[in-house]
């Protein structure tokens, strides 16, 4: 039986964004991956090619962000991997509506509200009881490390983006106020502000080619992940709270 770390993701989108190429980050690093996504044909395709790559992954679908079904698939990962402990989690889902204010629906309103923040109440709480599990790891001290990827609109917003900047406000007020309850626990928690346009599947058609190739200009999917596996090895004496990526050339 593995007793390898586990690290797991809740949202994955189409295998070309953030949560995806984290995934393949930790597991080259030797972690088993737990996907969590409401795509459940995908997310088992992608676990067989992480798979195929070498490393351990497995899909754990799901209905929706909703706490019951989250509750769900953490029990399916302790069945799936029950000698492992969790030390890593990163909560990547997020919903907006990029629209004028009087133009914005009562259900975008709750969408935002029930993906950007209750979602990540709910994937906090099955988290935290999970690192309280096990005892710290004997090589950093530390319990587990869990991550938020945030954004720059939970500190600034344009005029149409009020939708997904109230959703990570809340995403970053949550993290913060974990990060102060429980860093006494020895459980790292990190809020990443991403101010740019990331590379993806979905960018690819919005954005012009030439924005998107200039590498001063965009984030790289794969560059993030390699800023949540530094977050993981931090030492327990220099914690990071908060880390903000963004492109050399954003206008911020």
């Amino acid at each position: 039986m593995s007793t390898r770390p586990i690290f797991v993701v809740a949202g994955v989108g189409n295998g070309s964004g953030t949560g995806a190429a984290t995934a393949r980050i930790f597991a080259k690093a030797g972690y088993n991956v737990a996907l969590i996504a409401r795509n459940g044909d995908f997310l088992k395709t992608f676990a067989d090619d992480i798979k195929a790559d070498g490393g351990e992954a497995h899909a754990f679908p799901i209905e929706s962000y909703a706490g019951p079904s989250i509750q769900d698939a953490f029990a399916a990962i302790k069945t799936q991997w029950p000698s492992s402990p969790l030390r890593v989690a990163l909560f990547n889902t997020a919903y907006g509506a990029w629209k004028p204010f009087m133009q914005v629906t009562q259900k975008e309103i709750q969408e935002s509200v029930d993906t950007n923040i209750v979602a990540a109440f709910a994937f906090a709480h099955e988290v935290i009881a999970a690192f309280q599990a096990f005892d710290p790891d004997q090589g950093s001290g530390t319990r587990g490390t869990l991550l938020f990827t945030g954004a720059g609109s939970s500190l600034k917003t344009s005029d149409t983006n009020a939708v997904l900047a109230a959703g990570k406000t809340g995403v970053r007020a949550l993290a913060m106020g974990l990060a102060k309850e429980f860093g006494k626990d020895d459980i790292h928690v990190a809020h990443v502000i991403i101010d740019g346009t990331i590379v993806t599947d979905r960018t690819r058609q919005a954005f012009p080619a030439e924005k998107l190739e200039n590498l001063n200009t965009r984030l790289s999917p794969s560059s993030i992940g390699n800023s949540y596996m530094y977050l993981v090895n931090q030492d327990k004496s220099a914690w990071t709270w908060e880390l903000d990526l963004r492109p050399a050339h954003e206008q911020w």
